[in-house]
């Protein structure tokens, strides 16, 4: 686990230099990045960002990667103006920093995005997936909200399963095997619970030698070791999404 002075050692990884193909859009009092594919859908996912905020380009990529699979991706700013973590940041800071950011507390937000897929760009089958924090905030949704059909989270710090595991919606839970932040006991418990209490399928899968963030942080041109764990990551999550959605 991290040390003290460091409690959150959440590296922003490879920064991509990517401009996104998508738009940002006032969604009410949301900002959010939106990206649809060139047919007529009627489903879409959205995509939850992690500490470093709805503005990460490593974000937007996977967003617009949902879109070549034939998603409408919608990326909106979970911190709703509130600044993103900066790398700069003192992590000395961080559990303050993050107490004003609750992963739990997005419902709201969440209603706001889902009326806007529905009404404006004709979804009915939604999802969602969200890296680190955001993979927190996806198991909330899973638990709690009836309207999303399925999710994934990515590298999510495991918080919402000490008192319930009663998944609503089918959920694939990817981590990595060299995780800082997630120790692998951590989820072992989580496995443990959702096969005493989870009526709904679900899967949770660790990556051989990955640390945290390898989905959406790291580039696979730079780190060939990686590459297909990076891949293969991304193709598991498309794959759960195309499953039951």
């Amino acid at each position: 686990m991290a040390n003290e002075s460091r409690p959150c050692p959440c590296d922003i990884g490879d920064r991509f230099d990517y401009g996104g193909r998508g738009q940002e859009v006032q969604v009410e009092h949301i900002k959010a990045y939106v990206c649809k594919p060139s047919a007529s859908t009627d489903k879409a996912v959205i995509v939850i960002h992690d500490i470093f905020g709805w503005q990460l380009p490593n974000t937007r990529y996977i967003a617009d990667m949902l879109t070549t699979n034939g998603y409408i991706a919608i990326c909106p700013d979970f911190f709703v103006g509130q600044g993103a973590w900066k790398p700069s940041n003192d992590w000395g800071t961080f559990d303050e920093w993050v107490k004003t950011r609750n992963a739990g507390k997005i419902d709201k937000e969440v209603g706001v995005v889902l009326k806007y897929l529905r009404d404006q760009c004709g979804a009915k089958k939604i999802g969602v997936i969200g890296f680190c924090w955001g993979g927190a905030a996806v198991q909330h949704l899973m638990l709690k909200n009836p309207h999303l059909k399925a999710g994934v989270s990515l590298y999510g710090v495991i918080s919402r399963f000490d008192d319930k595991s009663n998944l609503l919606h089918p959920t694939f839970f990817i981590f990595g095997e060299k995780d800082d932040i997630i120790p692998l006991e951590q989820v072992t418990s989580l496995e443990q619970k959702l096969k005493q209490n989870c009526k709904v399928d679900y899967e949770v899968k660790i990556y051989p030698g990955q640390t945290h963030g390898f989905v959406h942080r790291k580039r696979e041109d730079i780190n060939p070791q990686d590459k297909p764990y990076i891949e293969e990551g991304r193709k598991d999550m498309i794959n759960w999404l195309n499953k039951y959605l």
